[in-house]
């Protein structure tokens, strides 16, 4: 997602100050045939972030990074001729070991995503895969992680539970203790003419029942009061979630993708993008993304993977 100019709020810099003491992650780049997708790669190396595994037309990334002024000195190239292949071939390196984290480079989300649910060759896990960007608005006091504005275009309730436990997950391996889930809709009470808010109902009692485990989530939750304590109070709301959640849950694509571009374009915030429920955590950035952007979607996927090595 292309990024407005933001003057910085230090959460970045925080962000890649928590990789400082880990180890760089062997990462297989899918197709970085484009100036920003290759640069990204390399500036992630070079903050120690990734060591990439570059995969693709090994003529075409050298004229690239040779047109860019990056130097490919002590950077794997696989060679392979055309996006469909290499998006195979990246997932191939996951699948052999080679690499923990996947990135998608320059081509098409669904040539990458096709690959990555395969029943064969994929990287399925038994849980839905969703997307999230971690936002850092100039305007709030800490990350927020926006889902799913990528993946799953009408999610049902058995969907929203995996999203909500996939960004929960996330929050957790970034350092938030007890990730705070306010599970959006247009009303903050239950009304049985609007699904989104049914839903948002059942995700709170399965995380009372232990359905959803480590967060805390309420709903439903109209925007106003789930970001704003005064505006929560002002209608009455007491929640522990209400103007400080750290996962927004949106009811649908469409409400997730409007709402991160606003927050982008509107309230100049920088985001980060990344795919979970995979085998591996997958950096899945626009084409029109600053290098900026993605170096803060390694960072992201740095910590995840770490997080992932302690649990085997």
């Amino acid at each position: 997602m292309k990024q407005a100019t933001t003057t910085g709020t230090g959460k970045y810099e925080a962000l890649l100050e928590r990789c400082r003491n880990l180890s760089p992650v062997p990462t297989a780049v899918a197709y970085p045939c484009e100036a920003s997708a290759l640069t990204g790669a390399v500036e992630a190396a070079q903050n120690k972030l990734i060591t990439p595994i570059l995969v693709g037309p090994a003529a075409k990334i050298a004229d690239i990074a040779k047109s860019a002024g990056v130097s490919l000195s002590g950077i794997e190239i696989v060679d392979v001729p055309e996006a469909h292949a290499a998006a195979e071939k990246a997932v191939a390196l996951v699948r052999e070991g080679r690499a923990e984290v996947l990135m998608k480079g320059s081509l098409h989300t669904d040539e990458l995503l096709s690959a990555v649910v395969s029943r064969e060759k994929g990287l399925r896990s038994g849980r839905r895969i969703s997307h999230v960007f971690l936002m850092d608005v100039p305007t709030y006091h800490k990350v927020l992680v926006v889902t799913d504005a990528a993946i799953n275009i009408a999610p049902v309730l058995e969907d929203k539970v995996d999203i909500c436990q996939n960004a929960i997950d996330l929050a957790i391996s970034l350092g938030v203790k007890t990730p705070k889930v306010a599970v959006l809709a247009a009303v903050e009470t239950v009304n049985s003419k609007m699904p989104a808010t049914l839903d948002a109902a059942a995700l709170c009692k399965m995380a009372d029942r232990g359905q959803i485990k480590g967060g805390l989530v309420d709903g439903p939750l109209a925007f106003d009061n789930a970001i704003s304590k005064d505006a929560a109070k002002t209608k009455g709301i007491d929640s522990d979630v209400a103007g400080d959640p750290d996962i927004l849950l949106a009811p649908d694509l469409e409400a997730a993708n409007i709402l991160a571009k606003q927050l982008s374009f509107l309230a100049n915030a920088d985001s980060a993008g990344l795919v979970l429920g995979a085998r591996v955590p997958i950096i899945l950035t626009s084409r029109a993304d600053s290098v900026r952007s993605r170096i803060a979607s390694c960072a992201v996927a740095c910590q995840v993977a770490h997080a992932r090595r302690s649990k085997l």
